[in-house]
């Protein structure tokens, strides 16, 4: 099999490269192919952020800025679009860019060694902020950085340097020509299809045919967790079927009683239209990894990998989702809950593919929340989630749906306290004993993220909180708890 040449736009330019395998990372491109020794191999796995760098794609007459980690991140992905790492920023007197800049100015960076990720994370931020005339506030600061670690702990003067941006002159990028660039590469390659090692369709029609004539390509979207495979679990991808670039999946689409997400949304749009939805999800949204994560991976693709920790599924699950199954013989609709048949394992067929997540809006009553324990409160894995949905009516439940990460080998329902809780008065009582059938429904085990014996006893926990938010009560977690609480 052959790869297409691999064609991108950097520093103005567009850079064409040939016999790139299909399961080189874009990392491994840069430091090894093109001698790019700014982008830092850290964690190696989208954890510390020192191999970040910015994509630029075309999105009508504008470019669209993300920042995203070039290590879990297959380099044939970003063929078509703009890429900018911490050594292209330069002005061409040599003058540092402000994302640069203000990090020297703030003191911003010590050993050094995660500077140049946390400087791609800036102008990303500046791009779609300060270029935009938008000012950056701290709170921004602190959710756009959540993917960066600094290990000498000097966040205080980086997110000054955020902040800092703005009253430094203004440096521009120059959308016109690199837009002309991006539009010119969209056609490029057109018709190449047989024998490929990795294809990257544009519509549904090819994609689904590709699925049916290559079912044992890996299909991929964001890459984020397919990455690991590569990286930690040294797995070879001989054949690799890339939905991310198929227009009729990239979009979320409203209709009266449920939205539509399609399968190749980033998780950072798809969660923007849940949270739209239900602003309650927000805190969990910006939890759900770093932005750079949120920025490759799509919501289809965490749903479609099925992890029994993946933070999505049990807030689909609550919330009534269902996915939609497509190939070249039709279409299927069922619960998400029923995809799973075992650990990463699934009812599709070797030629389905996962096309589209339905969510239903929020209905009137409906009380829901969604809560993830981890050791970390920022960009880390969860050892437990659980999302609650109720909808209450004179006080008493006619509706409840209970999705839980972590205490099975799926993500699961809690069925039988949905079932304890329907038709119930809500009231204290009904939570006490709802408490009881949950910690006994599930048998989680215990691994390195936390014991069976905790998980079950913080499931417990979470309902009492979720009837203590249901009273309206305040200060029983830190995302609530202002100041002034903490301190009465």
């Amino acid at each position: 099999m052959i790869t297409r040449p691999l064609q991108f736009v950097r520093r103005g330019q567009t850079v064409t490269l040939h016999q790139v395998p299909p399961d080189r990372t874009l990392l491994e491109l840069l430091r090894e192919d093109l001698q790019c020794s700014d982008t830092k191999e850290g964690c190696n796995e989208g954890d510390c952020g020192a191999c970040t760098v910015v994509l630029g794609q075309a999105d009508g007459e504008r470019i669209q800025y993300r920042a995203v980690n070039s290590c879990i991140r297959l380099a044939h992905s970003i063929q078509g679009q703009a890429l900018w790492t911490a050594q292209d920023l330069l002005g061409p007197d040599g003058s540092l860019h402000p994302a640069q800049q203000a990090l020297v100015q703030c003191h911003g960076s010590q050993c050094g060694f995660c500077t140049p990720g946390f400087v791609m994370s800036l102008f990303g931020m500046y791009q779609n902020h300060v270029a935009q005339g938008r000012p950056i506030t701290r709170a921004l600061a602190q959710q756009d950085l959540s993917g960066n670690l600094c290990r000498c702990t000097g966040y205080r003067p980086i997110l000054d340097a955020a902040q800092t941006m703005a009253e430094l002159p203004r440096v521009s990028v120059d959308e016109a020509e690199t837009l002309q660039k991006l539009k010119h590469l969209s056609q490029a390659g057109k018709g190449l299809e047989a024998d490929l090692a990795y294809f990257l369709p544009d519509t549904l029609a090819e994609l689904l045919r590709l699925r049916s004539r290559h079912p044992k390509a890996q299909l991929v979207a964001g890459c984020t967790d397919v990455g690991l495979w590569v990286n930690k679990g040294h797995r070879r991808l001989p054949q690799v079927l890339d939905l991310s670039r198929v227009a009729e999946l990239r979009r979320v689409e409203h209709y009266p009683h449920h939205l539509a997400i399609g399968a190749a949304v980033p998780l950072t749009e798809a969660f923007a239209a849940l949270v739209a939805e239900r602003p309650q999800v927000q805190t969990f949204a910006q939890r759900f990894a770093g932005l750079p994560v949120r920025n490759s991976g799509t919501l289809g693709g965490n749903v479609a990998n099925g992890s029994p920790i993946g933070d999505s599924m049990p807030l689909l699950i609550a919330l009534g989702a269902h996915v939609v199954l497509m190939s070249t013989r039709g279409h299927r609709e069922l619960p998400l809950e029923q995809l799973y048949t075992g650990y990463r394992q699934n009812v599709m067929t070797a030629d389905e593919v996962l096309a589209w997540i339905k969510v239903p809006k929020a209905v009137p009553q409906e009380f829901s929340r969604v809560y993830k324990v981890s050791k970390r409160f920022d960009d880390d894995i969860s050892a437990l989630c659980l999302a609650v949905a109720l909808r209450l009516d004179g006080g008493r439940v006619v509706q409840a749906s209970i999705g839980v990460g972590g205490v099975a080998a799926t993500p699961v329902r809690g069925r039988q306290t949905e079932a304890l809780l329907r038709g119930q008065p809500w009231r204290q009582a009904t939570v006490e004993r709802a408490m009881a059938v949950l910690r006994q429904e599930f048998a989680p085990i215990s691994d390195l993220r936390a014991s069976s014996s905790y998980r079950v006893q913080v499931l417990g926990n979470l309902l009492q909180r979720f009837w203590l938010e249901s009273q309206g009560q305040r200060a029983i977690n830190l995302e609530s708890a202002g100041l002034e609480e903490l301190t009465a």
